[in-house]
């Protein structure tokens, strides 16, 4: 006991209040003030990756389930979202094909060609250091060599992954950047792709 009588176990540092739910219900309501129900479907079907329904979408989108349906149709359209038909409904997700072109048009905008032809040159090098390390030529053939307690090996095997993922990017970034130019050039419209 401490000297007010009060013994430590009976201190509760983090004791609940209503003060997180103000806080959520405010932040929601400036959330649907400022962004219309198109805008809320679109960001909330952004961050979906299993399937849903257009009920459960609606419900984190703070829309009706029949301006939810409206609006993921809509995007299921210009490819934003993607669907699956069920005996009962249509289930939306985003489109990860779509995220996927977002990225490397994102690195084409915001790397030159010359950074992206270094990376790629860095990425390549990195790979083979995984290569002649291991005696493996895939991050697949790897786990058939790896034993359960190698942790660097593990960790190793990630980083080989994530590698070949940006590495693939990078190239797909850089031949975008590539077409770009191509076609700029062919319409008279050349911009500074090669930069």
């Amino acid at each position: 006991m401490g000297e007010d009588g009060i013994r430590t176990a009976d201190i509760d540092p983090f004791p609940e209040t209503d003060g997180d739910a103000g806080v959520n219900e405010t932040a929601e309501r400036e959330w649907t003030a400022a962004t219309t129900a198109f805008e809320r479907v679109e960001a909330v079907l952004g961050r979906t990756t299993d399937w849903q329904s257009a009920s459960e979408i609606a419900d984190r989108a703070r829309v009706s389930e029949p301006t939810a349906r409206k609006h993921l149709t809509a995007l299921a359209e210009t490819g934003h979202a993607a669907t699956a038909e069920t005996e009962t409904a249509t289930r939306f997700r985003r489109n990860p094909d779509r995220r996927r072109l977002e990225r490397v048009q994102h690195l084409a905008d915001e790397h030159s060609r010359g950074d992206l032809e270094t990376t790629i040159r860095d990425m390549k090098a990195r790979i083979r250091s995984f290569e002649d390390e291991y005696g493996a030529t895939s991050p697949e053939e790897l786990v058939e060599l790896l034993e359960a307690d190698d942790e660097d090996g593990w960790d190793d095997l990630s980083r080989w992954k994530t590698t070949r993922r940006n590495l693939a990017f990078a190239k797909t970034a850089l031949s975008f950047k590539e077409t770009r130019l191509v076609d700029s050039r062919s319409t008279g419209e050349e911009r500074a792709e090669n930069a």
